[in-house]
This record gives structure tokens, C-alpha cells and sequence, in this order.
């Protein structure tokens, strides 16, 4: 078979361009916003609604299925990122940044949200059936990279710029034009990088899967086999990553006497640049090698386990406040580092990012499996347009929920609300070896 496919050319920054704006828009946000002067209250609330394009993302792609090549679309919608990025670092100087930035924000989540589902649909139609398996370690790695450049680094750097200029409008501008130049460059890789034999692929497919209505695909989806357990699913395996993820940053950035940890800004960017980003790239590199080379069967249970159980380090923080120290240095080419770093805090960061990598693959392959026929990248983004439902509603009622119980019971609250998804995981059917690696040369 003839390709020029050299998947670690294009899957690693491709993946990367999918979750960075993911983190910007939806947690990067969170700390600019509070940082800025913004309530907790309405950064919960606006900032969780910024979930919805990836939510309604099913109602336009079959629209992206069946017009234009996955290629086109995803480098026009990365572009239309970088745009949106740089636009809200020149905005944010402005009187009424607020809903000013939103409203461009929500422009970027649109586009993001476009952006994945293009680029869900070229991985399916691209690389080889027998390949993807190990490469969704690889994806979902790269993807979770990106997001904690964007946490870490990106929120790192915005840190310094604070305590450089001891004006956070400022800081918090600079890094935004700089988010907006690095997808810019990420766009133009990816422009040179990805490969170009997707209609090829394409052509292989039967002809009148391109006639195929808006309506046909989605009634298909509604038909799969066990489709009410696995909506069920879906929209209930992230309920409580998904309050943990809204209320986090602001536990760690809280002090001490109202229950968080009492770090700042850039603390909070160096604990998710450097450690997190180790333990994550661990944890999804072994996640797609233990499907790859066992199945999912075998690794489903585990590696959602491994997801879960590290929320109670986040229990045991928020009870205990522990305030033992470590320096970490790091010399950079264009900034120093030195800063005084909670211990606790960074050990249950690198459990949590490293059972993240881990099972986040597992749940990756399984939606993987709910988009297997005809129509995969629309039924993909379906099944994650759940996803995100399952995650927009409860991030929405998370702050409340935080503010009636006290961090401590919040966190309790957290690790309940995972039981659900665990418990309906044992009721999925598919084959016992899909995602399994053929043996076949």
C-alpha cells in the first residue's frame, strides 16, 4: 500500500492544536478571569456555558462530513483561533473587556470545536485501522499536553509577567497576543506537515456514503446497539472530573483562611508545566501501549480506577492544608525560576495528570468503538458532544455546590459523583479485543 503517512510528523502537533484552545477557552480563562477581578460566581457560570459549542458540535458535523476535505477545515478553523486569541489580548485593556473577550472566546470555542471534529474524522480516514490503537495513547497524550501548556506553561508565564510588571491587565494581555502567535505557528505546521492523501482515502469508501442526508447519520447513530446505556454513560463517566476541573484552580489560588492552598499564579503554572506535563506523557504513552498490546477489555476498569482515585489526594489537601515545601529552580532562556512549591500539592498533581494520561486513553478508545461504521467523524462528535454536555451542566452548578459545602465536602462530593460512570462501564458490550494490536505483518 503507497502512502506518504509519517504519523509522528502530524498526530503529535495536530492533537496539540485541538487542545490547546480547548484549555484556553475553558480553564486558562478561569485564572485570567480571576485574576482580572471577576467574581467566582460568573466565571463559573459564563465560562462553563463556553462548553456549548463542543456540545451542539454534532448539529454541524455532518455539514463538516460531507462538504470540503477534514484537512481545509481544520487548518481554516485554527487560523480562525489564532485571530480570536490575538483579539483578546487587545482587548482586554478595554473598559467592558469582559463580555467583549466572552464574545470572541465563544467565536474560538465555535471554531474549536469545528477544529476537532475535522480533525477526529482525518485521524479515522488517515491513518491505518490497525495503527490507531497505539496512536490514541499518542493523541490523547499530546492532546493533554496541550492542555497543560495552557495551564502550566501558558499560566506560568502569565505569573512571571505579573510579578514583572505588577499589573495583571498587562500580564494577562502580553499572554494572550503570545497564545495567538504560537497557534499561528501551529497552524502553519500543520499546513506543511499533514499529510495530503486524504481524498484517496476518502475514494475507498463507498460512493454513496457522500449522499448521504443530515438526517441518515444521525438517525444511524440513534440505532446503534446499546445506544441508551451508552449515552448514559458517556454523560455521566466525567460528573465529577468535571466539577473538580472548574473548582480546582480556584482551590489552589484560594488562601488558606477561606479552605484552598494559598499558591499563586505561577506556582499553580509550574506545578502543571513541569510536573504534570512528565507524569501525563507517562501515564497516556502506557495507556496506549496496555490497549494495544491486551485490548480494551482487560485495561477498561484499571485505567478508569486510575482516573478516578487520585481525587482523594485532592480530599486529603483540602482537610489537612499541608504547608511542607521543596524549591524548585529551573534557568530558562528568557526567564528564571525559583519558587517555593507545596510538596502534597505536587505529589497528587503528578498521581492525578499521570492517572489522567492513563485512563483518559481507555475512555478514548471506547468512543472510538461507539463511532465504528459509516459516518465515523459525525458519529465521533456526537458521542463527544454528549461528552461535553456531561460536562458542561455539572461545571455550571459546580462553584454553587462548592460554596454551600466547603472545599473539604466538596472534593468528598467529587468522588461520589465518579461511582456512576464506573458502575455503568460494567455493563458496556463490544469486542474483546478492539483496540488490540493485529499480529499481522
Amino acid at each position: 500500500m503507497k502512502t506518504d503517512n509519517k504519523p509522528w510528523f502530524w498526530i503529535p502537533l495536530l492533537n496539540f492544536a485541538s487542545g490547546l484552545p480547548y484549555a484556553v477557552i475553558i480553564s486558562v480563562s478561569v485564572i485570567m478571569y480571576k485574576n482580572l477581578g471577576i467574581s467566582n460566581e460568573d466565571i463559573g457560570v459564563y465560562t462553563s456555558l463556553l462548553y456549548l459549542p463542543w456540545v451542539i458540535k454534532p448539529l454541524w458535523s455532518p455539514f463538516i462530513e460531507l462538504t470540503g476535505t477534514k484537512r481545509k477545515w481544520f487548518l481554516s478553523m485554527q487560523l480562525l483561533i489564532s485571530i480570536a486569541f490575538l483579539l483578546v489580548g487587545f482587548t482586554i485593556p478595554v473598559n467592558g473587556f469582559f463580555m467583549m473577550t466572552l464574545a470572541i472566546f465563544w467565536v474560538a470555542a465555535f471554531a474549536s470545536a469545528s477544529n476537532d471534529i475535522a480533525s477526529d474524522g482525518f485521524y479515522l480516514l488517515v491513518l491505518p485501522k490497525e495503527q490507531q490503537s497505539f496512536f490514541l495513547g499518542i493523541r490523547s497524550t499530546f492532546y493533554r499536553l496541550s492542555m497543560l501548556a495552557g495551564n502550566g506553561l501558558i499560566v506560568l508565564f502569565a505569573g512571571y509577567l505579573e510579578h514583572k510588571y505588577g499589573d495583571n491587565t498587562k500580564a494577562w494581555s502580553y499572554t494572550m497576543i503570545i497564545v495567538g502567535l504560537l497557534m499561528t505557528f501551529i497552524t502553519l505546521y500543520n499546513f506543511v506537515f499533514t499529510p495530503k492523501n486524504e481524498i484517496n482515502a476518502a475514494e475507498n469508501k463507498d460512493s454513496h456514503h457522500h449522499h448521504q442526508s443530515f438526517a441518515t447519520i444521525f438517525v444511524s447513530f440513534f440505532k446503534k446497539k446499546q445506544i441508551g446505556l451508552i449515552l448514559a454513560f458517556i454523560l455521566v463517566f466525567r460528573l465529577g472530573e468535571s466539577q473538580l476541573l472548574k473548582m480546582l484552580s480556584p482551590f489552589l489560588l484560594d488562601k488558606k483562611e477561606l479552605g484552598g492552598m494559598g499558591l499563586d499564579t505561577e506556582s499553580v503554572g509550574i506545578i502543571y508545566g513541569t510536573l504534570g506535563i512528565f507524569a501525563l506523557t507517562i501515564g497516556g504513552i502506557l495507556g496506549g501501549m496496555a490497549i494495544s498490546k491486551h485490548g480494551l477489555t482487560k485495561w477498561m476498569l484499571p485505567m478508569f480506577l486510575a482516573m478516578h482515585l487520585p481525587i482523594l489526594g485532592f480530599i486529603g489537601l483540602a482537610h489537612f492544608q499541608p504547608q511542607e515545601l521543596f524549591h524548585l529552580h529551573i534557568n530558562l532562556y528568557f526567564f528564571e525560576i525559583n519558587s517555593p512549591l507545596n510538596l502534597y500539592t505536587c505529589i497528587t498533581v503528578i498521581l492525578e495528570q499521570f492517572g489522567y494520561g492513563f485512563g483518559f486513553t481507555g475512555f478514548m478508545m471506547y468512543l472510538i468503538h461507539v463511532a465504528e461504521g459509516e459516518s465515523k467523524t459525525a458519529h465521533y462528535a456526537l458521542a463527544t458532544g454528549f461528552m461535553a454536555l456531561g460536562m458542561m451542566l455539572p461545571g455550571m452548578l459546580s462553584g454553587f455546590i462548592q460554596q454551600f459545602l466547603g472545599y473539604q465536602n466538596f472534593f468528598i462530593w467529587v468522588f461520589i459523583a465518579t461511582i456512576p460512570g464506573l458502575i455503568l462501564s460494567r455493563f458496556l458490550i463490544f469486542p474483546k479485543d478492539f483496540g488490540k494490536k493485529s499480529e499481522e505483518v
